[in-house]
């Protein structure tokens, strides 16, 4: 844990269910729930936006760098942790869209910040069916979409 309490009973519940559904997510592929990887996804939770591995460790410090290493690789693999390839010197890392629920992101080419960025139900859904359209005609069969957009942020 963190050491911050989270401000209220809504927020707890919250993440004990994330708690239990990466739990089981682990499980289903024989890894255990530790104690760092908790403190991991506690992180994540808290941060709300893509979090680089120093802004991790810079957030928790009880958190070691070399454990966080392969935490992050284990909750990768079995889908609780999305990792974001900006192209800076490090990927960013979030929970993953089942738990964080869908969402895009603005990437700066310049800093590598990335923003989360959430479209309303009427454009997501043009960009759904645009590209269902898409794969239609070439045989594809999408299982989701992800849309990063690549540019410069404000303060660069």
């Amino acid at each position: 844990m963190t050491g911050q309490p989270l401000p209220d009973s809504d927020d707890r519940n919250s993440l004990s269910e994330l708690h239990t559904q990466i739990s089981n997510k682990l499980a289903q592929q024989d890894h255990r729930y530790t104690r760092g990887r908790k403190q991991l996804v506690e992180v994540l939770a808290q941060a709300g936006q893509p979090m680089t591995l120093p802004d991790i460790v810079a957030a928790d410090p009880k958190i070691a760098r070399s454990s966080a290493y392969r935490n992050l690789d284990v909750l990768v693999r079995c889908g609780s942790i999305r990792r974001i390839n900006s192209g800076g010197e490090y990927a960013h890392f979030e929970l993953a869209e089942p738990l964080l629920g869908h969402h895009h992101h603005l990437i700066c080419i310049s800093c590598g910040s990335i923003e989360d960025v959430h479209l309303d139900g009427d454009i997501e859904h043009l960009v759904d069916k645009s590209l269902t359209e898409i794969a239609d005609r070439t045989g594809f069969t999408p299982t989701h979409h992800s849309l990063d957009l690549h540019g410069h942020c404000a303060h660069c």
